[in-house]
């Protein structure tokens, strides 16, 4: 017999202030009351469903154990009868009409021939808060911007005459086998975008051969999206270390037993940056509520991000590499080295791997892409003997968008590349289908280029297939790729509060 305690709708309704606030997610009910002030996104949000079912606002952009995680086991106070809760009938906007008409009206799936439609389409079919959460990078986004145009800078040297009438660009990555020569490289709070969130990705990634990398920050839980693979499917994780570490050592070790076959450590994070899409979604309908928090120092501009990275670890250094290396057999790869100087170090800590990445211009602006940081990092690397190494694999992310956009990182030394934004925006636009329409457009893209370029197998792609004289030379000019243009969303200012007007 269950002595768990079971609480009515009006029973909770009685905590609905600052001093006593309770509130309900996912059929169970907290005491959030001593939280308040601590919640990263600020109070205003929890006091809003004080007293109330908050499941609806909760889940898109948090992890799934992130209450239960942050809050000690004396604050969950027992399960909801659902028969008393009253269920409210949610008011649908013009907003939210015209996005539903826009979802009705989408391209057919068959019209989509790029990665650039896939984000074109999801630009207008996500809510606001999940598109500028998702396209948001830092400061004045020149990162993100140099991220796509750099490999504008790097042209090919086709051979020609050779035997291209079968080309295979399956590789390895890490040891485990790969369809593409790429990954799906972590993205979080899929479910702001889709109801199912990063299930699309992993049932998509099942069909078709491919590695999927699990972000820290994923709105499925860990488990449920393993418990959705299919046998034998390879995962990377993507870990931010904790400020208690003992909360990633569990997670490391369970993500071992679970049969996880790498570790990406995300080391360009010791505090996010200002990613001023995300937070301008901040002020809208800032005067609303705002009576509870008057003379309350409450960081209201921040954004969803801010509001669910608080536990990341700033302290984080190259003394902690020996203490990673002790509690995990599975390789460790650091994502987010950004120079030479770094992957030398890195390759004498003893790692598996790297990922030269800016975090998708999502931290420190300006930046150099990945790309650009690829030939200076195997030029330091080669200059003592450290490269190439098969025990040492060196990845790219940031920006890729083609096909060919891989084949030049790996002529210029890359085992793979992490593909991020483009696959999230293809399930936000058409879900698991649209993942799978996405990986067969990069198939199709391989094998054209492969043939076009005179490599019959990955191993053939070389360096001198490519001309890379111009890729640190940040003003010279290149064909404007237009599609990106087009689908690329400018930063806006303040603006006036037309309500006062």
């Amino acid at each position: 017999m269950s002595d768990v305690r079971v609480l009515t709708a009006s029973e909770v309704a009685a905590h609905a202030s600052r001093d006593s606030c309770w509130i309900i997610v996912h059929g169970k009910v907290y005491d959030v009351t001593d939280f308040l002030d601590e919640h990263p996104g600020g109070s205003k949000i929890i006091l809003k469903y004080a007293g109330k079912d908050a499941t609806e606002a909760y889940e898109p952009i948090h992890p799934p154990d992130a209450i239960t995680t942050n809050l000690p086991p004396s604050k969950h106070l027992g399960a909801i009868d659902e028969s008393t809760l009253v269920k409210a009938v949610k008011e649908v906007t013009e907003d939210e009409k015209r996005r539903q008409a826009l979802i009705a009206a989408r391209p057919p799936l068959d019209n989509i021939l790029n990665m650039h439609d896939f984000e074109s389409v999801a630009r207008m079919v996500l809510p606001d808060k999940a598109w500028a959460y998702y396209s948001s990078a830092s400061d004045d986004e020149i990162t993100l911007r140099e991220n796509r145009m750099a490999y504008q800078r790097v042209w090919f040297r086709p051979r020609i005459l050779r035997d291209v009438s079968s080309v295979d660009w399956s590789t390895t990555i890490l040891g485990q086998k790969s369809s593409l020569p790429l990954y799906i490289s972590a993205t979080a709070l899929g479910k702001l975008g889709h109801p199912e969130g990063e299930l699309c990705l992993t049932r998509a990634a099942a069909n078709h051969g491919v590695i999927q990398m699990i972000a820290t920050l994923a709105s499925c839980s860990f488990d449920d999206i393993i418990d959705a693979a299919a046998p034998g499917q390879t995962f990377f994780l993507q870990l931010y270390v904790n400020r208690d570490r003992e909360i990633t050592k569990k997670y490391v070790q369970h993500a071992e037993r679970r049969g996880v076959k790498g570790l990406f450590i995300t080391v360009d994070a010791p505090q996010l940056g200002r990613r001023e899409k995300d937070m301008r979604m901040k002020f809208v309908d800032d005067d609303a509520g705002a009576e509870v928090q008057k003379g309350q120092d409450v960081k209201k501009d921040q954004g969803v991000a801010r509001a669910i990275s608080s536990f990341i670890d700033p302290s984080l250094s190259w003394r902690d590499i020996p203490w990673f290396r002790s509690i995990t057999k599975m390789p460790i790869i650091l994502k987010g080295i950004a120079t030479g100087e770094d992957a030398v170090i890195a390759y004498e800590a003893g790692v598996q791997g790297i990922v030269l990445s800016n975090h998708g211009g999502r931290q420190l602006d300006t930046a150099r892409s990945g790309l650009e940081v690829l030939v200076e990092v195997t030029a330091a690397l080669r200059k003592r003997g450290y490269f190439p190494d098969p025990k040492f694999e060196i990845y790219v992310d940031g920006g890729v968008r083609r096909a060919s956009d891989v084949l030049k990182a790996i002529a210029l030394g890359a085992k793979a590349v992490g593909v991020g934004r483009p696959f999230l925006y293809a399930f936000c636009a058409y879900g698991q289908e649209g993942v799978e329409r996405a990986i067969q457009l990069f198939r199709d893209e391989f094998e054209m280029n492969m043939r076009l370029l005179g490599a019959r197998t990955i191993d053939e792609i070389v360096p001198e297939m490519v001309d890379a004289s111009s890729l640190s030379a940040h003003t010279v000019l290149t064909p404007d790729d237009k599609l990106f243009s087009e689908t690329y969303q400018p930063l806006s200012l303040a603006k006036f509060r037309e309500a006062k007007l």
